[in-house]
């Protein structure tokens, strides 16, 4: 199947954009779970297992009910296909996340639609151009650097995941708010932990002791921050993300109000720093669960022949091909944002089955990533799954950790030049390993963790190339 699976036939339009009845998805096969919460606590145990399971139950496409409401979840790349492309403008983004991050992330650049989406991502885009990249990957080898000498004077085993939370946050704080961030830093910090756990929280009104509430007081603490901030970094200006965002211009020349860089850097902040912990995080578990791939990608960083010490270059970063490959099959393991959620804007058809306008509808990165017609032995790390032979014999949807179309994660080439530059340093400077027998558990949604932070033993790496 194809994007014929949409036909003009298949398509009417309906005035408003009204939640559609869910009375009105009946006839689609599927299972909405216990009264009030759905299949929610099905999905937060076991993602990947519940997904498979209703796919096996009733097809690639199904009807179920999480974070009170019935959606329809659309399988396969075919599916990621129809979505992400949307030549007919039928999904909105808006609508789709509005019920998981209206309240924590209002009008971020994922929950655009259309036209304005387009807008807006042209005006972004500026700060991810060459040079101001090259200004971030200098902030991101001085973090990275010193916190890899910190690990290689203290070996042994380190829980893993909050040592990289903690990192990434520092490099968040460097590259994309600036080095004076100030005093701030923690309150900062904590309103995003705070604004992130509230998203996927079981009551999704603000009352008082919930866990949303904490997130909607953390989103009121950014606002203020960022608030406050704006017409001092427009005055000073800076090589930073924020700074380069407070410059950053419409079509007609004009500067993004203050609400939309508070907005848009509220999200690229959470979306940076959670995601990259999480991709980091997985990357190095397949790299200590396989030490014949560490010494490949190992043997990789020493062939571009820097100095001990020596900064990475801008220029060498399309030489860590490897690197990039395994890194690409981490995330397709444990995909950073493991399904995405859109609303019908007008009636289509799916399989045969006729959705109605107004309904929400998702597909589940998680599940593609693992189709064994798609990806045989699922579960294996193999990085040639990412040669130049390998993906032009797949569907091009059936690897989309990134999204795709036009919302295409405008971040992509950032998360790579982070991955590489952290390869780099603890490379050439740290064997990683994990203990005989040891396999962690996961929480794959909303954005994959460990489940006991991974416990990782560092070694320093004797090489006379190893000190960073």
């Amino acid at each position: 199947m194809s994007m014929q699976t949409l036909t003009p036939s298949a398509v009417t339009t309906t005035p408003g954009l009204e939640r559609v009845d869910r009375s009105a998805l009946a006839h689609i096969p599927g299972d909405e779970g216990w009264p009030l919460v759905g299949r929610t606590l099905n999905v937060l145990a076991d993602p990947l297992g519940e997904v498979q399971r209703m796919a096996q139950r009733f097809g690639p496409i199904y009807r179920s009910r999480i974070l009170g409401e019935t959606n329809i979840t659309l399988l396969g790349p075919e599916a990621n296909e129809l979505q992400y492309m949307d030549q007919t403008k039928l999904f909105s983004s808006t609508h789709g996340w509005e019920s998981i991050l209206g309240l924590l992330f209002p009008h971020g650049l994922m929950l655009l639609d259309f036209d304005e989406h387009r807008l807006h991502r042209r005006a972004l885009s500026v700060a991810f151009k060459s040079e101001p990249m090259k200004a971030y990957l200098a902030q991101l080898d001085f973090g990275i650097a010193a916190r890899v000498a910190q690990w290689r004077k203290t070996p042994g085993e380190l829980l893993f995941y909050p040592a990289m939370k903690q990192l990434t946050l520092d490099l968040a704080a460097t590259s994309f708010l600036g080095t004076d961030i100030g005093p701030e830093v923690d309150e900062v910090t904590r309103a995003f932990i705070d604004m992130v756990a509230a998203s996927v929280a079981v009551i999704r009104k603000p009352l008082p002791g919930t866990q949303m509430a904490r997130g909607v007081a953390g989103r009121k603490r950014i606002v203020a921050y960022f608030s406050e901030q704006i017409p001092i970094r427009r005055a000073r200006g800076g090589g930073d993300l924020f700074s380069q965002l407070c410059q950053a211009t419409h079509e007609n020349g004009a500067l993004l109000s203050t609400q939309d860089v508070v907005d848009h850097m509220s999200f690229l902040v959470m979306a940076a720093h959670d995601t990259l912990t999480s991709s980091l995080t997985s990357f190095v578990y397949y790299l200590a669960a396989n030490p014949q791939w560490q010494d490949k990608l190992r043997e990789e960083v020493m062939s571009l022949g820097l100095a001990p010490g020596e900064p990475l270059p801008f220029d060498k970063l399309n030489a860590m091909s490897l690197t990039e490959m395994a890194f690409k099959e981490a995330m397709r393991l444990k995909p950073p944002v493991p399904s995405m959620p859109r609303r019908a804007m007008r009636e289509f058809s799916f399989r045969g089955y006729t959705i109605p306008a107004g309904t929400l509808t998702g597909i589940n990165v998680l599940y593609t990533h693992h189709m064994p017609e798609l990806w045989p032995n699922p579960e294996t790390f193999d990085p040639l799954r990412f040669t130049d032979e390998a993906q032009r014999a797949r569907h091009r949807f059936a690897y989309v950790p990134f999204g795709g179309g036009a919302h295409m994660c405008l971040g992509l080439h950032f998360a790579y030049m982070q991955a590489k530059c952290f390869a780099l340093h603890l490379l050439r400077n740290i064997t990683v390993s994990i203990k005989p027998g040891y396999v962690p558990g996961w929480q794959m949604w909303p954005i994959p963790k460990p489940k006991d932070g991974l416990r990782i033993t560092l070694t320093p790496y004797l090489n006379k190339n190893s000190a960073s």
